[in-house]
């Protein structure tokens, strides 16, 4: 029935508005006066209303025990009220009562208290006026003693100073004539401690300066006091360096010299150009030694605080400041970061401004650098760094709190900042505009050399004014490590380039590497070339034997350098030393056109004193390269030792040719004996000595006593395996004329020169044993598929040869 009435209310239109929260009665009823319907509403209400009552009275009905229940709860509530509001009538006048007996007493107690709490502050007072009048006194008499009694005087007014800050003593007579003293006093005790400060410092007066420090201390205001020594030390170091670089001063300077301001016309004078460069390095030098004066009073000072303790507390100046204001015990950090980036800031400034003093600082950056070497060298004498005393050195295994250790840190100098290299730093500009500078002035003579309109090579003269250019550039450079290091990678670029020059001039196609008529002229050309690039390495050689004072790293990248010039002369003689190779191979393969297969008789005889026609044609062409190609190159020694690998080549492809002639007879071995006699003065043309040539000369020596000696006394040579290859004994003994057993080229059906070309190609023995063993084994399946009961003799020989030779290898 409930949720009837209370769905039958919220879908009504009329009855919903009743259950809106915001719903206002006069509102309502204005509404429905304004409508004229009121008749209606009235009874519409009527409605509701005996709708509630009948629920009111259901809900009644329902619940009467529980309404009744509810009844005598309210009357028993109200007795308990009565109860408790009797009660605390009976509370409220004990409280009064109490009140009446405790509020006089309390009032004579707080009166007492006020009156006792101004007495205590008159007696403080006093005893502070007391003591201020006996501490006045005694500075009075502290002031009298003059410097010896100054730090007492300081200690005194810093008693006062507390003393005063306590309590605010305005309007007390009898101490106002002693406080006007006191302020007077510590003006005068800061200002003669100052000039004590500062005069010590200039002097460098360790006794000076911690007296004057002491005060300080004493007043409280060390480092106050020191943050503004380093801040006036800063100005009138920016003061000097603007002073040094300023043009107008320069020029007041050049007039005063030449005698008044009338005969000075400006920077670009020719006349007055050297005066000026001359007033600009004396300023330069001047700088210098501020700069120096400024670090050495720096450090002085830093050393005083590092070492001076108070005397009553024992405590370190140093630490002290660091407590006051973290991170401010380096002084010596600091000043050099302020003091770099003050000249990187004034000369990054004089550089915008004027164009004749950037000139002459890039132009003359190795005499500023000089300058600032000495500074650094002069500074390193007084020592980068300050070592804190031994009382602060604490080992690893002494305990120590946190604060101490938080000082040692922040104290110590920063690992990764480099002093010297800030220093650089503030001249980089000048340094990157002279190494431009000077590497145009080490490329401008070559490429005079190098002209465009010319394809001839560099005269002597002109690669003598190349060295002599890279000789002053690294001259000029000697006094310093790090600008030597820095233009050794110029000279590095330079000799590059001269080689990139060189070799535009090559001429590497037919004409460049014939050797059939006389030298063309791109022959003549590569020669000359080569000529200059050895003239170059020459005397840089002679150039860099001087400089034994560079640092290891600039000498590494010289002889890289010149090892470059050297590969760039064996890269342009190499086709020609190819050519001559190759013809020499083609001479050598002609031995094979020759007959040597001839017997010994009485009508050789003449024949036995000479060399064959191949042999001959090799000398006549080894004489020809000898003086023709090979004598338009100065560098004697170079060819020669390009040359070693074409002899060593030429002395094996002959050994390797002899040992494959095939028949090979009495007389043919008396005739390849003076071959073998002959090959060794031809080569001669192409080698300072034959020995030099090591195992390929060792070769045609142990192998020419060989050819007349038997097969079973040139299996026992004690060469073989070690000289002669066991390849090429097995290549000698097959060509001895067996009919049947035939060397191993034939054998596969291959020409001379393509086996040749085969053993190129497979330089291993193994290889080349196991080839010959194919021949012998196809010679013993041809001995047995013939029915054949017996090998040739020397057979036996060389398959004993042969299975050492696979052991040996």
């Amino acid at each position: 029935m409930e949720e009837k009435v209370f769905h039958n209310l919220e879908n009504d239109e009329i009855f919903q508005r009743f259950t809106e929260p915001d719903f206002e009665a006069k509102a309502y009823a204005t509404r429905i006066i304004q409508s004229h319907a009121i008749s209606q509403h009235l009874a519409k209400l009527a409605e509701g209303i005996n709708m509630l009552d009948k629920e009111i009275h259901s809900q009644v009905v329902q619940h009467h025990e529980d309404l009744l229940s509810q009844a005598t709860g309210v009357e028993t509530l109200e007795g308990v009220l009565q109860t408790m509001q009797t009660r605390i009538q009976s509370l409220l006048a004990a409280m009064e009562r109490i009140r009446g007996r405790i509020v006089e007493p309390y009032n004579k107690i707080v009166s007492r208290t006020a009156q006792l709490k101004r007495m205590q502050e008159t007696c403080d007072m006093l005893r502070h006026v007391t003591r201020i009048m006996y501490l006045s006194k005694r500075l009075h008499s502290q002031l009298q003693g003059g410097a010896k009694e100054v730090t007492k005087a300081a200690q005194t007014l810093n008693e006062l100073d507390y003393l005063s800050s306590r309590i605010d003593f305005s309007g007390i007579e009898v101490i106002e004539s002693d406080r006007r003293f006191i302020r007077q006093a510590r003006k005068d005790v800061e200002t003669q401690a100052q000039k004590m400060l500062e005069q010590g410092i200039e002097v460098q007066n360790q006794t000076q300066v911690a007296t004057a420090l002491q005060v300080f201390y004493n007043l409280d205001i060390l480092d106050q006091t020191v943050e503004q020594i380093m801040l006036q030390s800063k100005t009138h170091l920016s003061k000097q360096i603007q002073t040094a670089l300023d043009v107008n001063q320069l020029t007041t300077a050049v007039s005063d010299r030449k005698g008044g301001p009338g005969r000075v016309a400006g920077l670009a004078s020719s006349g007055n150009t050297a005066a000026f460069r001359a007033a600009l390095w004396m300023n330069m030098e001047k700088l210098v030694d501020a700069l120096y004066s400024a670090y050495s009073q720096t450090f002085h000072l830093q050393k005083v605080l590092v070492r001076k303790r108070d005397a009553a507390t024992h405590t370190l100046f140093i630490e002290h400041m660091n407590q006051v204001k973290e991170g401010s015990g380096n002084l010596l950090q600091d000043f050099w970061k302020s003091m770099t980036s003050l000249l990187l800031t004034e000369f990054n400034k004089m550089a915008e401004n004027n164009s004749f003093l950037k000139q002459v600082l890039e132009s003359e950056y190795p005499k500023l650098l000089r300058l600032y070497t000495d500074l650094w060298r002069r500074i390193q004498s007084l020592g980068v760094k300050v070592d804190l005393p031994n009382s602060l050195q604490v080992e690893e295994a002494v305990p120590v709190d946190l604060q101490h250790q938080q000082f040692m840190e922040q104290t110590a100098l920063d690992s990764r900042y480099d002093p010297e290299k800030a220093l650089r730093e503030s001249l980089s500009q000048f340094e990157n505009a002279y190494l431009a500078k000077s590497l145009s002035r080490l490329f401008d003579p070559i490429n005079l050399a190098f002209s465009s309109s010319s394809a001839n090579t560099p005269t002597d003269e002109e690669i003598d004014g190349i060295v002599r250019a890279i000789a002053s550039e690294l001259n000029v450079a000697s006094f310093d490590a790090k600008l030597a290091a820095t233009l050794a990678r110029n000279v590095t670029k330079t000799i590059v380039f001269f080689c990139t020059k060189s070799e535009q001039l090559l001429v590497t196609d037919s004409d460049g590497r014939q050797v059939i008529g006389p030298p063309t002229s791109a022959q003549t050309r590569n020669a000359a070339v080569i000529n200059a690039l050895f003239k170059l390495h020459q005397s840089l050689s002679k150039v860099l034997s001087t400089l034994s004072s560079f640092p290891e790293v600039a000498l590494i990248s010289f002889n890289d350098a010149l090892q470059g010039i050297v590969e760039l002369m064996g890269n342009a003689i190499e086709p020609l030393l190819n050519s001559i190779l190759q013809a020499m191979e083609a001479i050598i393969l002609t031995m094979h056109h020759e007959d040597f297969s001839l017997s010994l008789d009485g009508s050789q005889s003449h024949e036995q004193q000479t060399c064959s026609l191949y042999m001959k044609e090799l000398h006549q062409f080894v004489q020809r390269v000898a003086s023709t190609y090979l004598a338009q190159f100065q560098c004697t020694e170079f060819v020669m030792q390009s040359l070693r690998p074409v002899a060593c080549r030429c002395l094996e492809l002959f050994v390797r040719h002899s040992s494959l002639l095939y028949p090979l007879g009495e007389s043919g071995k008396l005739r390849l004996t003076a071959d073998y006699a002959q090959i060794e003065q031809t080569i001669t043309s192409i080698c300072m000595k034959p020995t030099d040539l090591g195992k390929s000369y060792r070769l045609v020596r142990a192998v020419r006593p060989l050819l007349f000696q038997t097969s079973e006394h040139v299996a026992q040579s004690s060469a073989i395996g070690d000289v002669i290859p066991y390849s090429l004994v097995l290549q000698l003994l097959s060509s001895r004329g067996h009919p049947a057993l035939r060397p191993p080229y034939q054998a596969a059906g291959w020409t001379c020169q393509r086996y040749s070309q085969w053993l190129d190609e497979h330089p291993s023995e193994r290889d080349r044993l196991k080839f010959i063993k194919g021949s012998l084994e196809s010679y013993a399946q041809g001995v047995t598929s013939r029915g054949g009961k017996e090998f040739v003799p020397v057979y036996p020989i060389m398959i004993n040869l042969l299975q050492k030779g696979l052991q040996h290898d």
